[in-house]
């Protein structure tokens, strides 16, 4: 399995002002693996430590943090001799050892010749419960479901990431129906890697949608487990509503449906810590398209989404032949599967925040706003070919940014006021926003 995360990595080992490398993201993203394969591809020797429930290194870290000390009982530990010039060190679940995560400022002052990787699925909710943590000693990498081009590469289709990279418009139009095959499958399956996997050696719907609601079912678990006995019933409530929530024609997360009465100061703790955790996605409202976008920022208007869109599906419980073969049955929640899709491939694939617009008074909304070098640039999402996209046209005749973008299955072209860009190509996005 090829994860575009790997490059990043390489070039932080080669970094002359190299930090500790903290890698976040939410449970069963592929963290251990990828820190695991990238010491076996980078590095002569591999000493892993798993804090989860190892008594004997709460005791070390309980100690000096003298970097000498650490190592001795480190090599000790993992049975591996571990030097500065060939061996990485891998700090696992490391949140539920809190004076690790201090003893990584340690390494950046003291000994920053020492490659220390360190990773927890829990980590974002450690910080904000006020673990010491070294500030601006450590470098970070965000870690998410495989992308849309991590699952072709996973499939085997390296030709067809290659011409997606090629930006030959005509023989990427040439193989669309490929691409909107695979696309299909995606939204059923998703980027979990443990699915994808399986997937990749069974080819059976029935068995991917089982591990999908064992993942669902680890998640929940997880609420009960790690979070305040207070917050669990919430969790619980705002985890269950997201495919009720997405499935309105305005998706903006409304506190009533959870229950009869409910307010934002209710339920604001429980939200931070599922985005704390990497499990959901927050969106929040623009009230005016300028630069910087988060200075027009709505706190109490937002869009909640999944980490992973075959997670969404299963928990809408979606056939794979409503999804794969299309069904009409399935078209109200299909713009929210697309927009699901889009949401992650503009986070995963090219590293930018969205938010969305609308005014309090329009019914018009656009679905995504980033933010490029110079301009804000409006992304209008339709699931299919219908490329009726009259609040991308009031907004471009109000506001005339620079781009607009219209994403759907239909073909790549651009018109006078908008840039059509097919959902299976939508990293072409980049260029607009880097320019």
């Amino acid at each position: 399995m090829k994860r575009f995360a790997m490059e990043t990595l390489v070039s932080w080992k080669n970094s002359q002002n190299r930090k500790p490398m903290i890698i976040c993201g939410a449970r069963q993203v592929g963290k251990t693996w990828l820190m695991k394969e990238f010491g076996k591809q980078e590095f002569q020797k591999t000493a892993y430590i798993n804090f989860d429930q190892n008594t004997r290194m709460k005791g070390l870290f309980e100690g000096d943090l003298n970097i000498e000390r650490l190592i001795l009982a480190l090599s000790a530990e993992t049975g591996i001799s571990i030097r500065a010039e060939d061996t990485l060190i891998i700090f696992d679940e490391v949140q539920e050892v809190p004076r690790a995560l201090t003893s990584l400022k340690y390494f950046n002052e003291n000994a920053p010749e020492y490659a220390v990787i360190a990773a927890g699925s829990l980590l974002g909710v450690a910080l904000h419960q006020g673990t010491s943590f070294p500030v601006g000693k450590v470098d970070f990498l965000d870690l998410y479901p495989l992308n849309y081009k991590e699952f072709l590469l996973a499939l085997g289709k390296e030709q067809f990431v290659d011409i997606l990279n090629s930006d030959d418009i005509p023989m990427i139009t040439t193989f669309k129906e490929k691409y909107i095959e695979w696309l299909k499958e995606y939204y059923f399956i998703g980027g979990m890697p443990e699915v994808v996997n399986d997937f990749i050696q069974n080819k059976d719907f029935n068995r991917v949608r089982d591990i999908q609601n064992s993942l669902l079912d680890y998640y929940q678990q997880d609420f009960s487990k790690h979070a305040p006995n207070i917050l669990v019933p919430r969790l619980n409530m705002i985890w269950n509503s997201i495919p009720m929530q997405l499935a309105k024609e305005n998706k903006k997360f409304i506190y009533g449906q959870l229950r009869e009465g409910a307010r934002a100061k209710d339920f604001e703790l429980a939200i931070q810590w599922l985005i704390d955790c990497g499990l959901i996605h927050k969106v929040e409202r623009i009230s005016k398209p300028g630069l910087p976008l988060k200075a027009y920022m709505d706190l109490s208007a937002f869009k909640i989404y999944m980490v992973d869109v075959g997670l969404l599906s299963a928990m809408g419980e979606l056939s794979a032949q409503v999804i794969v073969e299309g069904n009409c049955i399935f078209t109200e929640f299909k713009g929210a599967m697309t927009e699901q899709y889009i949401l992650q491939q503009l986070i995963a694939q090219l590293g930018v925040h969205a938010y969305y617009f609308s005014t309090e008074r329009s019914r018009g909304e656009i679905d995504f706003l980033v933010q490029g070098k110079s301009s804000v640039i409006p992304i209008e999402v339709k699931a299919e070919e219908n490329l009726q996209a009259k609040s991308l046209k009031a907004f471009v005749e109000k506001y005339n940014p620079k781009y607009a973008i219209r994403t759907s299955m239909s073909d790549y072209r651009e018109e006078s006021w908008l840039i059509n860009i097919p959902l299976y190509n939508i990293d072409r996005i980049k260029r607009y926003i880097e320019q």
